[in-house]
């Protein structure tokens, strides 16, 4: 377990370095895709730096750039990784810095690792089923992947203000959303409402910095995965909406049901 989670930290910080230096140039090149959603050179090079360190473990890989692959393929899969290479590309091409690279470990059909780098932050969240979650910075010109484990702060950290927290979604606030805001704030007083993008929104519930975060707007497993992981191992639930029960992966339906992280 801990070889594969060392693997997935090292892809996901090389996919940092290649990310990072298209981020600070201005070779964007931003394409559409099919879903209307934008695709960057940087994308594309994070898919390729991943996929390089995952093939040597000879699990499958889901990735949101790999090539479509049907369910009658993946159904008797018991492993595989879920990959992000990019998660937030608008956030990406917006230079705000929220964008994610996200890899998860599945076994049958359950979050086994979790590992989410934000390369311009320099923060990595891992976690593993056994060990819990942590965050660590990293320092990408010099580091040591068993050093990084080694500091990990174990996840949730302490939080001093004990107002209730929502976060919830930069670029996808839905009416239901809102709805269910004001039903917190009914529930608990005061409400602090944050926005972020990408997966930071999940790793946040597993720092301990918000107390849940409801989606009520699309998303894909690849979206969801490692965060969940993360949450999860810190000792938190992503609840599917419409089951009522923890979010499953490598689904016939790829689109996640609303959820709820708490």
């Amino acid at each position: 377990m801990d070889n594969n989670l060392k693997i997935a930290i090292e892809a996901a910080l090389e996919a940092g370095k290649e990310i990072l230096e298209i981020y600070h140039s201005n070779d964007f090149e931003v394409e559409m895709k099919g879903d209307n959603s934008p695709l960057t050179k940087a994308d594309l090079a994070s898919h390729k730096v991943i996929m390089s360190h995952l093939r040597t473990t000879d699990i499958p890989v889901l990735s949101e750039e790999g090539k479509s692959i049907p369910y009658e393929d993946r159904k008797d899969w018991s492993q595989l990784w879920i990959v992000d290479p990019i998660d937030g590309t608008k956030e990406f091409i917006k230079r705000n810095g929220e964008f994610t690279v996200n890899i998860a470990l599945i076994e049958n059909q359950k979050t086994v690792i979790g590992v989410i780098y934000v390369p311009v932050l320099g923060d990595l969240y891992f976690s593993t089923r056994d060990m819990g979650a942590f965050k660590v910075k990293v320092n990408l010109d010099d580091y040591n992947v068993d050093v990084l484990m080694n500091e990990g702060e174990k996840l949730p950290l302490e939080r001093d203000d004990k107002t209730f927290t929502v976060v919830a979604s930069r670029s996808h606030m839905s009416p239901e959303t809102e709805a269910y805001v004001n039903d917190m704030r009914n529930a608990h007083g005061e409400v602090n409402l944050i926005s972020k993008g990408s997966s930071l929104k999940l790793c946040m519930v597993a720092e301990g910095k918000a107390d849940c975060y409801p989606r009520f707007a699309p998303t894909m497993e690849w979206d969801t995965a490692a965060g969940q992981a993360i949450c999860e191992h810190a000792g938190f639930q992503v609840i599917d909406w419409s089951t009522k029960e923890d979010m499953l992966y490598n689904r016939k339906e790829l689109l996640n049901s609303w959820f709820l992280v708490k």
